[in-house]
């Protein structure tokens, strides 16, 4: 885990290189903005904590990360996109940038076109967790459990569009099983 991750930082590092302008040897010369598009103290939030503060002690320069939640990420992507293009606004993207463009009819930019990838950095798994309460031990058990009581389960995602979000939607769609998808905070509401 550390291995990858030291050599994503390198990446990273050698990217960012790459984007500062070339006449700008001493780049960079003032705060990096870092727009994450999930809330503070989520995963994607903890890592992009976590590089910035290497960034910031390897450059001698602060990388600033930015939260910017909402919209399956389409917020702090569309901040990104909108900003001036002089390597000191970074955008950290994950598969719900890409899968917003086949789920909102209109977007106000165009991912593949108005983005260009620098480096990667992790790499996502979605894991399907069930309570210990629940009288369920494979997934087999889960899916005979959802289809005996449809409408009854739910899951959580971390935002609509979002790779759990969709993740979960291909499951019902493969398996039949009819569940009610909750966002975070809404979970309380339900019957």
């Amino acid at each position: 885990m550390f291995r990858f991750a030291r050599a994503a930082l390198l990446g990273l590092i050698c990217c960012i290189a790459s984007v500062a302008p070339s006449s700008a040897s001493d780049y960079p010369n003032r705060p990096v903005r870092w727009l994450i598009g999930f809330a503070a103290g989520g995963p994607v939030d903890i890592v992009a904590r976590i590089m910035s503060q290497w960034l910031s002690d390897h450059f001698g320069q602060q990388f600033v990360v930015e939260n910017r939640a909402g919209s399956g990420g389409n917020i702090a992507a569309a901040a990104a996109i909108n900003s001036q293009a002089d390597g000191y606004t970074l955008s950290f993207v994950a598969p719900n940038n890409a899968i917003s463009t086949s789920l909102y009819k209109k977007l106000p930019y165009d991912f593949l076109r108005d983005t260009t990838p620098v480096a990667s950095i992790m790499q996502l798994t979605n894991m399907l967790v069930v309570s210990n309460a629940m009288p369920v031990k494979t997934v087999q058990e889960f899916i005979d459990y959802c289809k005996a009581n449809p409408g009854k389960i739910a899951y959580a995602s971390s935002g609509n569009g979002t790779s759990v979000h969709m993740s979960a939607e291909l499951f019902k769609a493969m398996t039949k099983c009819d569940m009610q998808h909750v966002l975070p905070g809404i979970g309380d509401r339900l019957p």
